[in-house]
């Protein structure tokens, strides 16, 4: 018997920024998979007509068998808009919105109606505007789905960069490298690296949090007292960990040979450097969900809204990344 037509929920995002184009765009090419907006159409509809792009949608029916989506069609889960923003121009009064559609998308794939979740870029400052705290589709996706310890991975050709923070000042993060937190991120990156890319031994380079990994202890001791005796409990455990390793020398080639995957103590320390090497076709991963999430590698773009000039190569990504996720969980 053929194997059943995976159905991946699909969140523009921003209505103001480029989401939408990015998933009408998408939408001009025929796929195997069932690609499910959640979202207003009235939003698509009008996107589409700005764009001068050929669209027409179909409602999901859940008690229909997934079935690949068709060239200029997309199917839609509706969520009301609040307010219809122009391109560009974001209203917070679209902040529930946007939270509705990421329950929504939640709630489908922890019952099964989804097989992945691929989300948009979203903009944090407009949804902290409308009163609501919010650091991002990392933390809020581990709320909705009651999970405790989850990684952001970022993965492009030839790199995949994880992080021990994510969205917090650069003043507070060495009050957060602590030998828990440490732990458990690498336990959730190593898990993540077997059941999520099927590699069976993974190895791990995990990055100083001072220049030059604290140079023997004159330059900071969080890799003295922290980071190292963090790993060195996790290799009595199996692991296969190298670091700390300083920042400046993990991401040469020749370190990112022996490597599966990095290991960055805060955002700015790995990112750059991986969308450096792959923007444009990096895709942002959570580990330690229940369900599978990957997303775009960029924001929302509102001066690009409604142009055209937008490129769908890491939406792609993510959509490719998802599906493969999606086949080593469920063992295909």
């Amino acid at each position: 018997m053929p194997e059943p037509t995976l159905r991946i929920a699909l969140t523009p995002g921003e209505p103001a920024g480029i989401g939408p184009d990015l998933c009408l765009q998408l939408a001009q090419q025929a796929h195997a998979v069932e690609l499910v907006a959640i979202g207003d159409p009235a939003l698509l509809e009008a996107r589409a007509a700005t764009l001068q792009l050929p669209f027409r949608y179909r409602l999901l029916d859940p008690a229909s068998p997934a079935r690949g989506s068709n060239a200029g069609e997309l199917c839609v889960l509706p969520v009301a808009l609040q307010a219809h923003p122009a391109c560009g121009q974001p209203d917070p009064a679209n902040a529930r919105y946007l939270l509705e559609t990421l329950d929504r998308a939640v709630e489908g794939c922890l019952s099964g109606l989804f097989a992945g979740l691929v989300t948009g870029p979203l903009s944090k400052a407009v949804i902290n505007e409308a009163g609501i705290p919010f650091s991002g589709h990392t933390e809020y996706l581990a709320a909705a789905s009651r999970s405790r310890d989850v990684v952001m991975l970022l993965a492009a050709p030839g790199l995949r960069v994880a992080l021990a923070t994510t969205h917090v000042p650069l003043s507070r993060v060495s009050e957060l490298i602590t030998r828990e937190r440490l732990e458990r991120v690498l336990r959730v990156l190593h898990a993540g690296l077997v059941k999520d890319f099927g590699i069976a031994r993974p190895r791990i380079s995990v990055c100083g949090l001072n220049p030059h990994a604290g140079e023997g202890g004159h330059l900071g001791r969080e890799e003295i007292d922290t980071i190292g005796p963090a790993l060195q409990d996790l290799r009595a455990q199996g692991m296969d960990l190298d670091g700390p390793v300083p920042a400046d020398t993990v991401f040469t080639p020749r370190h990112l040979e022996k490597t599966d995957a990095v290991l960055a103590m805060y955002h700015d320390q790995g990112l750059p450097v991986l969308k450096h090497m792959g923007f444009g076709r990096a895709v942002n991963i959570t580990l330690g969900l229940p369900i599978v999430r990957t997303s775009v590698d960029h924001g929302t773009a509102f001066d690009l809204a409604g142009t055209g000039r937008t490129d769908t190569g890491s939406l792609q990504a993510a959509i490719e990344s998802a599906i493969e996720i999606a086949g080593h969980r469920s063992g295909a």
